[in-house]
């Protein structure tokens, strides 16, 4: 606005000092419609320019209206002109596109395809965090390396008992003699706490492995010993037989046979 305003105080200044006799057109000319004059500089400013500053400064510019009768191009900004000059008519240009109604027929398979490729994403994100919640609950790597134990069986002596550590619990694999399995099958299964044939217990009668955890507190027992040959608990006084049975004592259940499998004759494979 105020480029405008400055722009055509200078026209109106050139053109009235342009209409003035020479003597009037003096730099140093005084009392000519209120002109004043300086030692340095002159300033020439006739009385109805002031009216015109002030009409710029304070009315609004309508497009089209005031810039058009002086001439002048306009600088303003097509945006800050429709701020100062608010108006309801507004026309769009559609010279470059086409402009579908809502629900046209034509657009259907477009809207169908978007909807249907979102509702494909979300079901998509849907899954992936269920699969990930699962997975978060399931065991991690360096347990599942340990969840089996693979042990030489070619060292341990007949009648003697070893103890091996699996998922954190002692594993008794026992090493038994013709005499031990004869023993662990003469008992009268119907007189047990717990009852079970050894034949159950065992997949080699010569090979006896049984989880090394008291079924009474979780105590471990301590091998050959006992009243019956197998293992006894010293914190509760339970006697297991060779078989790993309960036979005496406050334990209510026989040892755990935990799951094992031979790879060879020589080679069991715990878990």
């Amino acid at each position: 606005m105020l480029r405008v305003a400055g722009r055509r105080l200078a026209s109106l200044t050139w053109g009235s000092r342009q209409g003035l006799p020479a003597a009037a057109r003096s730099p140093c000319l005084g009392g000519y419609n209120g002109s004043i004059c300086s030692d340095d500089r002159s300033f020439f400013i006739t009385s109805s320019i002031p009216d015109q500053i002030r009409g710029l400064s304070s009315g609004a510019i309508a497009p089209g209206q005031e810039v058009q009768e002086s001439g002048l191009v306009s600088d303003i900004p097509a945006t800050i002109a429709a701020i100062k000059n608010p108006s309801s008519k507004i026309v769009y240009d559609e010279h470059n596109h086409e402009r579908y109604p809502v629900g046209d027929p034509s657009k259907r398979a477009f809207a169908y395809f978007v909807l249907t490729g979102g509702r494909f994403v979300y079901a998509s994100l849907a899954r992936l965090l269920i699969l990930k919640f699962v997975l978060s609950m399931s065991a991690s790597k360096d347990v599942l390396a340990l969840a089996s134990l693979e042990v030489d069986l070619s060292s341990i002596e007949p009648g003697s008992t070893v103890t091996v550590k699996w998922r954190g619990k002692p594993v008794f694999i026992r090493r038994r003699t013709d005499d031990d399995i004869k023993l662990a099958n003469s008992v009268d299964v119907a007189s047990l706490r717990d009852p079970q044939e050894d034949g159950v217990r065992v997949k080699n009668p010569e090979w006896l492995v049984v989880v090394g955890v008291c079924t009474h507190l979780g105590c471990i027992p301590l091998p050959n010993a006992g009243d019956f040959g197998g293992w006894f608990c010293p914190c509760h006084g339970s006697h297991y037989d060779i078989s790993g049975r309960i036979r005496k004592g406050p334990a209510p259940y026989n040892l755990e046979v935990p799951t094992y499998t031979f790879l060879d004759d020589n080679k069991l494979l715990i878990g």
